[in-house]
């Protein structure tokens, strides 16, 4: 049997805990739309080096491939290591408009920002945290990007000050995160997409990356960085698994000419295993039932014997 003062203090408890949660609501930044830009979407991964950029790259130029009609930008967040202008063909420095808003640059018809505009290709990026925050606050604030219905966001690695400042200052419609299936990068994988349901935004699902390599010559498959890794950790956090993509020389040539495969090979074996991008279209656009389309998607890629 409880006694008065044990029911006291729970509620005591209770009480404390709720104006610790109150103050800690006041102290965050109130969310304010990117204007014009209707809808946000963030790349992430817990660990460099899995295809996050190109993934981003291939996501925005396949929304837009997918429904012409729609208009997609994207912002490169990663400002210590920016790859946008070099996956997107792009250099030099924006100009800006009367209202002293930076002008993206444009190229295969979608408007792109990153800080590697901004700074010299060779110059090293030493700055401390406030820096980085003042610089994010004008990749998100200071650039007009006219009006998009889609705004890809190509996160750095990593659960730190950048991720935080940009789910708490813009309003995030959800996060794709990209992994290869080794389980070291899934670990951070995985930490990544905890930080997102943390801070309250949707995680639509993983993308498995490098997933598989074909000899070109005899067609073996060689499983490089390991099996069905993130179609695992999927299930586990109770995520949609979006799509495998293979380790194939042409995404990476094209890559690095700023020819990324969606533009350059949109007929190939490896831009239909990119056909996740349709898929996650949809999943977080209309109320279609997910096995309706995993089993459109497992016929395309059959069709295009990429199973």
């Amino acid at each position: 049997v409880s006694c008065c003062c044990c029911s006291q203090r729970s509620v005591d408890s209770k009480a404390l805990q709720e104006r610790q949660k109150q103050q800690m609501a006041k102290g965050l930044p109130k969310q304010k739309p990117i204007t014009g830009v209707k809808q946000v979407i963030v790349v992430a991964s817990g660990k460099g080096g899995v295809g996050k950029s190109t993934t981003a790259v291939n996501l925005a130029l396949g929304l837009m491939s997918n429904d012409p009609s729609k208009s997609v930008g994207l912002l490169d967040a990663d400002v210590f290591g920016p790859s946008i202008p070099k996956l997107m063909n792009l250099k030099g420095n924006p100009e800006l408009t009367d209202n002293n808003l930076m002008i993206p640059l444009t190229n295969y018809g979608v408007p792109c920002m990153s800080m590697g505009f901004l700074v010299e290709d060779v110059a090293p990026i030493v700055w401390r945290g406030l820096m980085v925050m003042s610089a994010i606050d004008k990749l998100l604030r200071h650039v007009d990007w006219g009006s998009l219905d889609y705004l890809i966001v190509d996160m750095p690695p990593g659960t730190g000050d950048v991720q935080l400042s940009i789910t708490q200052n813009i309003p995030v419609s959800g996060a794709v995160i990209v992994s290869t299936p080794q389980d070291i990068a899934l670990l951070d994988a995985r930490r990544g997409a905890e930080m997102f349901k943390k801070v309250k935004v949707p995680v639509l699902g993983l993308v498995q990356n490098m997933s598989v390599f074909q000899c070109p010559n005899c067609s073996h498959q060689t499983h490089i960085f390991g099996s069905d890794g993130a179609r695992q950790l999927a299930e586990t956090l109770g995520v949609q698994f979006l799509g495998d993509i293979p380790l194939h020389l042409n995404i990476r040539e094209m890559s690095d000419r700023g020819k990324p495969v969606v533009v350059s090979s949109p007929d190939s074996p490896e831009v239909s295993a990119l056909f996740y991008s349709v898929l996650f279209y949809f999943i977080l656009f209309y109320d279609i039932p997910h096995s309706f389309i995993l089993l459109s998607v497992l016929c395309f890629c059959f069709h295009h014997q990429y199973l």
